[in-house]
């Protein structure tokens, strides 16, 4: 995930058909832990670039109500 925290490791990414494997490993993986992690590494590498000054993911300033509800819907996912 660290990796395509950035614009230049989503492309590195990308290019060498890591889609691809995570799809893969995604069909057969039964760790619900690892599945979570294949599918949001997937979330990001499909989806649209963040617009201008957001490319580091890792820099981006989420607001504290979104994060508490995402850390909620991570706990829900856990649960299940």
């Amino acid at each position: 995930e660290q990796l395509a925290a950035t614009k230049s490791g989503r492309t590195q990414l990308r290019s060498r058909g890591s889609y691809l494997v995570l799809r893969e490993l995604h069909n057969w993986e039964r760790d619900p832990e690892v599945l979570s992690a294949c599918l949001k590494l997937i979330q990001v590498l499909i989806g649209d670039e963040p617009e201008a000054g957001m490319e580091n993911l890792l820099e981006v300033a989420v607001p504290e109500e979104l994060q508490r509800r995402l850390r909620r819907a991570e706990e829900e996912e856990r649960e299940k």
